[in-house]
C-alpha cells in the first residue's frame, strides 16, 4: 500500500509543478496579449490552450488527492 500512496505523492507533485508552470506561461501570455491591444489572435489562440489544461491539471489533481 505504501508503494501506490508514494506513487500518487509523486504525481500530485508533478501536475502541481506543471500546473505552476504553466501558471506562469498564461500570466506571460496574457501581458503578451494587453500588448499586443488584445488583437494576436494566435496568442488569443495559446492562451486558450493553456487554460484547458490548467483546468484539466485542476480535475487530475483533485482525482489525485481523492
Amino acid at each position: 500500500m505504501p508503494a501506490m500512496s508514494e506513487q500518487k505523492g509523486k504525481k500530485f507533485l508533478e501536475l502541481v509543478d506543471e500546473q505552476n508552470s504553466l501558471q506562469w506561461k498564461i500570466v506571460s501570455c496574457v501581458s503578451a496579449l494587453i500588448d499586443s491591444g488584445w488583437e494576436s489572435e494566435q496568442i488569443r489562440g495559446e492562451l486558450r490552450q493553456m487554460v484547458a489544461r490548467h483546468t484539466d491539471i485542476t480535475r487530475d489533481l483533485n482525482s489525485v488527492e481523492h
